[in-house]
């Protein structure tokens, strides 16, 4: 995937939007005001960070050397995926399906029906 692509991906997502609080460069996907993905698509190599369940994580960093540890994240918490050509474009969008749908699963019930109807 191609960092347009990964943009595309994040903001496909019922109530996606994207800002630059860490100036231009970094983008941040957030849902209601909550950061679900942070991207850094420029260069050769972009690299995407996504929330992940802990214990998931640290099986996928085993399985895939293209996906580590979150960086300057919470490690426990989230992974550093670099669009090196070695993960499948299926395999990345299901992470930001999971990073997205961890982040909505903890929003009051009132938000999390609101993203429903803008979904369905």
């Amino acid at each position: 995937m191609r960092g347009d692509e990964l943009e595309a991906a994040c903001l496909a997502l019922p109530g996606a939007g994207k800002e630059y609080p860490f100036g231009e460069g970094v983008e941040v996907f957030k849902v209601r005001g909550k950061i679900f993905a942070i991207g850094r698509f420029g260069g050769e190599r972009p690299t995407i960070s996504l929330r992940c369940e802990p214990d998931l994580a640290v099986q996928l960093r085993a399985q895939h050397a293209a996906i580590n540890p979150g960086w300057h994240l919470n490690k426990r918490h989230w992974n550093t995926v670099t669009l090196d050509g070695s993960l499948s474009a299926a395999l990345v969008r299901e992470l930001i399906e999971d990073s997205y749908d961890l982040v909505v699963e903890k929003l009051p019930r009132r938000e999390r029906d609101a993203l429903r109807w803008l979904d369905g």
